[in-house]
């Protein structure tokens, strides 16, 4: 599903707010955390996990050790 999503200035930071109907589907509530991912296609939200976050950084990790080879194998 797909909704447009207005950006707010919050102080020093900028909020998006979620549509009730989507934030309920994905058993969100005000004050739960997600994970902000940039992607190379734009933001990625996800509902935030302990096991995620971790993931993530051995993958940016890998990601920066290996980085010669990745360029190499996606010519």
């Amino acid at each position: 599903m797909t909704k447009e999503v207005t950006l707010r200035q919050a102080g020093g930071s900028v909020s998006a707010t979620l549509p009730k109907d989507m934030a309920d589907r994905l058993r969100l509530d005000a004050g739960d955390r997600v994970l902000a991912i940039e992607t190379d296609r734009g933001i990625l939200l996800t509902p935030y996990a302990r096991e995620t976050e971790r993931a993530l950084r051995i993958a940016v990790k890998a990601a920066k050790k290996y980085r010669h080879a990745l360029r190499a194998l996606a010519k």
